[in-house]
């Protein structure tokens, strides 16, 4: 599982991953315009900082610097762990998914849907700490329980946009890796339930490289780049399309085209986790300057 995907499938978790004009009184509910929740300020900053801009580095030192974390919200901690993960920070990872559970249970009379939906979240992330420790063994019990809690968190409300969001990203993971799968079913469901808009547009981006539809990819990253065209993760994203489609067509122009996205990506490098996307992301750029080389010469002879 790409850590990209798996903080978008639990921090949004979730990722991911926000500029939104206040709908309410209440803080800002980065998901609903009906019936908001009342999602503290320094989550929605740090939702923002993360999933608008792309900036891991201050999402999370401004994390780090806030000395009371909110007692009612458990995508705070979720987080604090997504960015964890990102970083192989798994004593991080370990305690805040603990804490995303123990939250999520203390809210489950007052808000059953999301109690139940970050039940599922912080097992999730607890499932990736033990796979990390013990292997896939040890988390396989994990995962029928984050099921289970997706499952009542549906029947509560199957139409919840936070809800659709994050199970949406895990079962496009699901639908595009597993054999028999129907991706499109959850991209149907993604795109129809699930919110932000341009969260949304990203995941599908990201299922359509995957299989292979380039042009249905690139339509949803343009999306996501025209709603939040500071983020360079979705530069790289559609540097990746190009050059998976310029790759195929044996197209140098298609490969410039992704070697200038990369270029826009790197340009923020710093503040994009080094382990699991600034290597990746310089990696990826020298291989699509040696193809456009490599097929530069051979047009030439």
């Amino acid at each position: 599982m790409s850590s990209r995907l798996f903080l978008f499938s639990t921090g949004l978790l979730s990722s991911c991953l926000i500029l939104f004009s206040p709908l309410t009184s209440l803080a800002g509910d980065p998901f609903r315009q009906n019936n908001p929740r009342d999602i503290p300020t320094e989550t929605e900053s740090a939702f923002k900082t993360l999933f608008e801009n792309g900036n891991y580095v201050e999402a999370k030192n401004y994390l780090s610097s806030i000395k009371t974390a909110p007692k009612n919200d458990p995508l705070f901690p979720a987080l604090i762990a997504s960015i964890a993960y990102t970083e192989q920070d798994w004593k991080t990872l370990e305690i805040q998914a603990k804490n995303t559970i123990k939250i999520a249970k203390s809210i489950r009379n007052k808000d059953p849907l999301r109690s139940n939906l970050y039940l599922a979240v912080g097992h999730f992330l607890d499932g990736a700490n033990e796979y990390k420790k013990n292997g896939a063994v040890a988390a396989i019990a994990k995962l029928q329980l984050v099921l289970n809690y997706f499952d009542k968190a549906e029947k509560i409300d199957s139409k919840d946009p936070e809800l659709n969001l994050i199970k949406g990203y895990l079962n496009l993971l699901l639908a595009i890796h597993l054999p028999f799968s129907n991706p499109q079913q959850a991209i149907n469901s993604l795109q129809t339930y699930a919110s932000p808009q341009y969260l949304v547009n990203r995941g599908i981006a990201v299922a359509y490289r995957d299989l292979d539809n380039y042009n249905l990819a690139l339509n949803f990253v343009n999306r996501a780049i025209e709603s939040t065209p500071l983020n360079p993760e979705l530069y790289y994203l559609r540097g990746q399309i190009l050059k998976k489609q310029g790759r195929k067509e044996k197209n140098v122009k298609l490969l410039k085209e992704a070697l200038k996205n990369f270029d826009i990506a790197l340009t923020k490098v710093d503040q994009l986790p080094r382990k699991s996307t600034q290597k990746p992301l310089k990696r990826e750029r020298r291989s699509v300057l040696k193809d456009i080389q490599k097929l530069s010469t051979v047009s030439n002879q």
